[in-house]
């Protein structure tokens, strides 16, 4: 995996609103691989603090968590994001 997948992960996986299914729609990582990147590439206390705030119940991280109106990966307004490029409009 180049360093700019890893770097959009990363960016994703803190990303309160995205969740897991959406890395691994774009990227074929589960949680489970997503968390042991995260654990290999953050310091120890940034990925301390990632995973109480992944499991502090505010993150909406897990699709079942969400409330039933977000229907969406991303904010309606952001631009769209294919094969891990923003396109242009």
């Amino acid at each position: 995996m180049e360093q700019p997948d890893i770097d959009r992960i990363i960016e994703m996986a803190w990303e309160d609103r995205t969740p897991f299914e959406a890395i691994k729609i774009q990227f074929g990582l589960s949680e489970d691989n997503v968390i042991s990147l995260m654990r290999k590439e953050l310091k120890r206390s940034s990925f301390n603090l990632w995973r109480k705030r992944v499991n502090s119940g505010t993150s909406h991280k897990h699709v079942q968590k969400r409330e039933p109106g977000i229907t969406r990966f991303k904010c309606s307004r952001q631009k769209t994001i294919s094969m891990n490029k923003i396109s242009k409009r």
